[in-house]
């Protein structure tokens, strides 16, 4: 959740550095729900471009184990450069995971070689038979 909030804050830092001196900018809409179980919803658009919007719950609630907060959301912008930024998210116990055409992409891992393959599967077809517990 607050990966999320941090995420939220930098987007719209970002963008308020594209404005230049006393320039005003119109909200054209903004909505907001908080709900009495935690969840929520908000969303906003402004006059220069920048939408945003999000919601978030709480999963297995009561269940202190399980329990974990889910959040998702986009948002879009025009950068410096003029190239449109448009960032999907979704930060729960797997961590944050945002997504966009902008995102560098990690390289592909090279192959497995064959030998280390061989032996991965010879190894998963022969486990060693566990060892009797020895007691004193």
């Amino acid at each position: 959740m607050k990966t999320a909030i941090i995420f939220f804050f930098f987007a719209s830092s970002a963008c308020a550095a594209q404005l230049t001196g006393n320039e005003q900018i119109p909200i054209i809409s903004q909505d907001q729900e908080v709900n009495f179980d935690g969840s929520y919803r908000s969303s906003y658009e402004t006059g220069n471009g920048i939408a945003a919007q999000e919601q978030g719950v709480l999963k297995n609630a009561g269940n202190p184990d399980a329990e974990a907060e889910e959040v998702q959301g986009s948002f879009q912008y025009t950068a410096p450069d003029g190239s449109p930024i448009s960032l999907q998210y979704i930060a729960n116990e797997n961590g944050f995971q945002p997504q966009g055409a902008h995102l560098p992409i990690a390289p592909t891992p090279p192959p497995i070689p064959a030998a280390i393959q061989r032996a991965l599967e010879w190894n998963a077809a022969h486990p060693e038979p566990e060892e009797a517990v020895r007691r004193f």
